[in-house]
C-alpha cells in the first residue's frame, strides 16, 4: 500500500461521509411530520450504496478497469464511508451465486445478528463504565 492510495480512500472517505449526511439529513427532512422512528435515512443509504456497490463490480467485470487506486478511492473510501452495508450484501451475493446457500444462510444470520448483540452490549459497557 502506498501513500498515494491512502489519499485515494481518504478523499472517497470524505465524498462518502458528506453524501450520508445530505441523504440521511434530507430523507430526515422530508420524513418530518410523517412521525414514526423507523430509520429510514440509514435504510435508503444503505439500500442506495448496495446499489452503486452492485453497479461499479458489474461496470469493473464488463466495460471498465479503473485502477487500484480509484477502485480503492470508490469501493472502500466513498461506499465504505457511504454504507458498509454494500459490502455485506457483496458478500451474500457472491456466496449466493456459487450455490453456497447454507454458507450464505449462516452470514447473513449471524453478521446480523452478532452486529446487534456486539452494539447493544457496547452501549451497556460503557453505561457500566460512566455509572
Amino acid at each position: 500500500m502506498s501513500i498515494t492510495t491512502f489519499a485515494y480512500v481518504a478523499l472517497g472517505g470524505a465524498i462518502g461521509a458528506m453524501g450520508r449526511f445530505a441523504v440521511v439529513s434530507l430523507v430526515g427532512h422530508w420524513m418530518h411530520g410523517a412521525g414514526g422512528n423507523f430509520p429510514l435515512g440509514t435504510m435508503v443509504v444503505n439500500v442506495l450504496g448496495s446499489f452503486i456497490l452492485g453497479a461499479l463490480v458489474e461496470l469493473s467485470a464488463l466495460a471498465w478497469s479503473p485502477s487500484p487506486e480509484i477502485r480503492a478511492m470508490l469501493v472502500v473510501g466513498m461506499l465504505g464511508a457511504f454504507t458498509t452495508f454494500s459490502t455485506f450484501s457483496l458478500d451474500v451475493v457472491s456466496l449466493g451465486s456459487r450455490g453456497e446457500w447454507g454458507q450464505m444462510a449462516l452470514y447473513m444470520g449471524l453478521s446480523v445478528a452478532l452486529s446487534i448483540i456486539a452494539l447493544y452490549m457496547g452501549m451497556q459497557s460503557v453505561k457500566a463504565l460512566l455509572s
